[in-house]
């Protein structure tokens, strides 16, 4: 029996969360709803960046200093539906940088089952201060593109 860790893993710049479907999960016919594949993707996105350093006390204190009441918020997504999901499947939500410029971050994200891809997207995310698009503070941006040169090197 394995045991996944509570926030998933993060592999050569690859984030992976491991997700079982619940009965709560899916429509009448058994399938996953397709609205709680964004909740599955959304647990990677944050676990993601919980582990690349968001989270850690000291760097979230830095980055609160230069942008007072930080957020990242979904700015746009393109989604790929190509197969179901059904309840008791074990899923893989991987995520991983593309691209961090400016006041955003593009990831890629992949919903798996074993080798099968379900869903595809891309996620721009903005990072915001005090309401506004602003540019991802210096801490912030070292650790995401450390991340994202470990995932292209």
């Amino acid at each position: 029996m394995s045991v996944y860790p509570l926030d998933g893993e993060l592999n050569g710049g690859q984030h992976r969360l491991i997700v079982r479907v619940y009965y709560e999960d899916t429509d009448f016919t058994g399938i996953v709803y397709h609205a709680n594949y964004l909740r599955y993707m959304e647990r990677g996105r944050t676990n993601y960046l919980r582990l690349i350093g968001a989270d850690h006390r000291a760097l979230f204190e830095q980055t609160e200093k230069e942008a007072p009441g930080f957020a990242f918020v979904v700015r746009s997504m393109t989604l790929d539906f190509l197969k179901p999901a059904r309840m008791d499947d074990v899923l893989e939500v991987l995520t991983e940088p593309s691209e961090v410029k400016g006041a955003s971050i593009t990831l890629h994200q992949k919903v798996m089952r074993g080798e099968d891809l379900l869903v595809e997207a891309r996620v721009r995310v903005a990072f915001i201060s005090e309401g506004r698009a602003k540019p991802i503070p210096k801490p912030l941006r070292i650790a995401m593109k450390a991340d994202l040169d470990t995932a292209q090197g």
